[in-house]
């Protein structure tokens, strides 16, 4: 087998951490809303052609935080769990 006994416990650290450190991220950085004053239009594009797209939306701060937590714990877990084999 790959990685042997312990290839369970390599994917739980990845994605744990995956997920704490993504989350935090998305808190760190929101989304930027584009602002379509600063693009003028080309002499081929029309009104009716320009992106109408509503802006996008901050995480939930709950969510990313309790999706923090349980990556953590998870990846603190799969650590603790290759170190003392």
């Amino acid at each position: 087998m790959w990685l042997g006994q312990d290839l369970l416990a390599w994917m739980v650290l990845a994605i744990g951490g995956a997920m704490a450190v993504g989350n935090l991220a998305a808190l760190a950085f929101p989304p930027r809303a584009k602002n379509h004053d600063d693009d003028p239009l080309d002499e081929n594009d029309s009104p009716s052609q320009v992106d109408d797209s509503p802006s996008p939306q901050r995480a939930s701060v709950v969510r990313c935080l309790v999706f923090v937590m349980v990556g953590s714990v998870s990846a603190v877990w799969a650590l603790v769990s290759l170190l003392i084999r």
